[in-house]
């Protein structure tokens, strides 16, 4: 008697179990689904947690990060669209970030550490400097602070740090009903201040007054261009010693003439 095989048919394993969890959660709001979801996606916290904390000085807890990764993960999951069409990966990473951010700002970290590592690098720098009468190299800081090449990059990359303050925060309080904020206080770089200007172009005519063109040129492009010597020659197709010893010719005409200056003043003085 012959057997009829009965073939049995199993429903084929999702290539992603996850993404069947999303909309019975979605649709039930169940605790045990979104603590499930929570497990599976918690990688993705501690990825941006350890991202944050590796350009963070040690002080900080990398414990702190991951607990305020995980509200952000939490509340990414809640405010999840399924509809929009966009991965949860890609959704969820920048409140992750945020909510990390968050807890940073809120914890101060970085003002103090701002304060601590920079008394620790400048108290250095001011005493070689009185020491050698020039600015320390950063080998001379290592020595001098009894720390490795290492070390001291960090405390550079920690002293470095930035704190975020609000353009809107009070900066002090007035008689009158208007306060002055932090935006009215903020000095504005790129602005021009008129008088130095004039100032300075008024110093430049005196002291290039009488010169040569080659003279004038030496004097502007070594003290306002910054250039060098050799890059001087380059420019005005001369070598290095001869510039050297125009630009050493130069200053003892100007010094003369400050002397002569100040003898003139003297004497209208009397």
């Amino acid at each position: 008697m012959a057997k009829t095989r009965q073939s049995v048919k199993t429903a084929p394993a999702s290539a992603n179990p996850i993404l069947e969890v999303w909309p019975e959660y979605k649709k039930t709001g169940s605790e045990e689904l979104r603590n499930q979801l929570m497990e599976h996606y918690l990688q993705l916290v501690k990825y941006n947690a350890e991202r944050i904390y590796s350009k963070l000085p040690d002080e900080v807890d990398i414990d702190d990060l991951m607990s305020a990764g995980i509200f952000g993960l939490m509340d990414a999951i809640d405010a999840f669209d399924l509809e929009r069409g966009v991965k949860f990966e890609t959704y969820c990473a920048p409140r992750i970030r945020g909510a990390i951010l968050d807890e940073l700002r809120s914890m101060d970290w970085v003002p103090r550490l701002v304060r601590s590592r920079s008394s620790q690098v400048e108290q250095a720098r001011r005493s070689l400097q009185m020491e050698n009468g020039r600015a320390p190299t950063d080998d001379e800081l290592c020595q001098k602070m009894g720390v490795s090449d290492d070390e001291y990059a960090k405390i550079r990359k920690d002293a470095g740090a930035v704190g975020v303050v609000s353009l809107s925060r009070k900066w002090f309080e007035t008689d009158s009903n208007k306060d002055v904020r932090e935006i009215d206080v903020l000095k504005d770089a790129k602005q021009v201040n008129p008088f130095k200007a004039v100032q300075k172009r008024d110093l430049k005519d005196l002291i290039t007054k009488g010169l040569s063109r080659a003279e004038r040129l030496i004097v502007i492009l070594y003290y306002y261009e910054e250039m060098t010597m050799k890059e001087i020659g380059v420019t005005l197709d001369l070598s290095e010693s001869r510039v050297s010893q125009m630009h050493s010719s130069i200053l003892a005409r100007l010094k003369a003439q400050l002397q002569h200056r100040s003898t003139d003043l003297q004497e209208e003085a009397r």
